[in-house]
Order: structure tokens, then C-alpha cells, then sequence
């Protein structure tokens, strides 16, 4: 299939709809996604927030309490990336710019879930360096992110590669 001047310039390869309704459906589209990651990132960000709080947090070796410090400082800025679009929706309505908003709530969207892939590594090496102090532990959190890169980023890549015309 190969993709018009005006198609490509509008994103709209396929569908009859004009670049306003292009944005309308994308919006949508990107805001149910949104809905799936926030929702993760904030109950973990809120778990996080409880842990300083235990009698265990105290028990920590100086590395656990650094190693947690900087997953909750990712977990915040995941947070912020992943609300946002809302954000930028809310203040941008009736501009007319729902084009760039949506470029722009992409973006961050993007940015959001690799911050959420890189708290939820720093979650994970942390649990784990708690609940043993193997030395696998680095390994198993290498397999583990390596897992969330193929499913987050390799594989839709190579989807959109495979399957994207010229």
C-alpha cells in the first residue's frame, strides 16, 4: 500500500476523516493507553511512598536506602509524565491545536512509560536485594527488564517496521 502526499501529511493513510478528526480519534486512542499505565504507575508510586514509613526502612543498608531515593524520585517523574497529557488537554481545549497536543501528549506518554520501566527496575532491585542478597539478583532484574524492552519497545518496533509501507 503506498501512502498519498496528503495522507502522509496528515497521518491519516486509510481513513476518510479530516486532520481534526484524525486528532479526535488519535486523542482518544492515546488516552485509553494513558489510562492503562497511569493506573500502574500510581500504585506502585503509592506503595513506594509507604515504605520510608516502615520499621524495616530504618534496617536498610545505606546503597538500599539510596537505591529507594532514586526509585521514588522515577516514580514521580513517571507520574508526572503520565498525567501530563491530561494536563496539557485540559489547558490547550478549545484552541484549536489538538494536532500538536497530541504530538506533544505522545512525547510524554512516551517519556512516562520509560521512566515507569526504570522505576519498576529500580522496585525490582530493590525488593530483591532486600528479600536476598544473592548474587543473581542483578541477573534476574537484567532478565526481567529485558523482558519489558521486548514487549514495551522491541516488539512494537519491529511491528511498526514489519508491517509500516514506504
Amino acid at each position: 500500500m503506498t501512502v498519498s502526499g496528503d495522507e502522509a501529511a496528515t497521518g491519516n493513510a486509510g481513513r476518510d476523516e479530516t486532520p481534526e478528526e484524525g486528532a479526535d480519534r488519535k486523542w482518544s486512542e492515546l488516552i485509553q493507553e494513558i489510562r492503562v499505565a497511569q493506573t500502574g504507575v500510581q500504585i506502585l508510586f503509592g506503595f513506594l511512598l509507604t515504605v520510608v514509613f516502615t520499621p524495616r526502612y530504618g534496617q536498610l543498608a545505606q546503597l538500599d536506602k539510596a537505591i529507594y531515593i532514586v526509585t521514588v524520585v522515577l516514580g514521580a517523574a513517571a507520574t508526572g509524565a503520565l498525567i501530563g497529557p491530561v494536563a496539557l488537554h485540559r489547558i490547550v481545549s478549545g484552541r484549536r491545536v489538538k494536532p500538536q497536543a497530541v504530538r506533544w501528549a505522545s512525547r510524554l506518554t512516551f517519556v512516562g512509560l520509560v521512566l515507569l520501566l526504570a522505576t519498576m527496575t529500580a522496585s525490582l532491585l530493590l525488593i530483591l536485594r532486600v528479600a536476598t542478597h544473592d548474587v543473581y539478583v542483578p541477573w534476574l532484574v537484567a532478565g526481567v527488564v529485558a523482558w519489558y524492552l521486548f514487549c514495551w519497545f522491541f516488539l512494537p518496533m519491529w511491528v511498526r517496521y514489519r508491517y509500516t509501507s514506504d
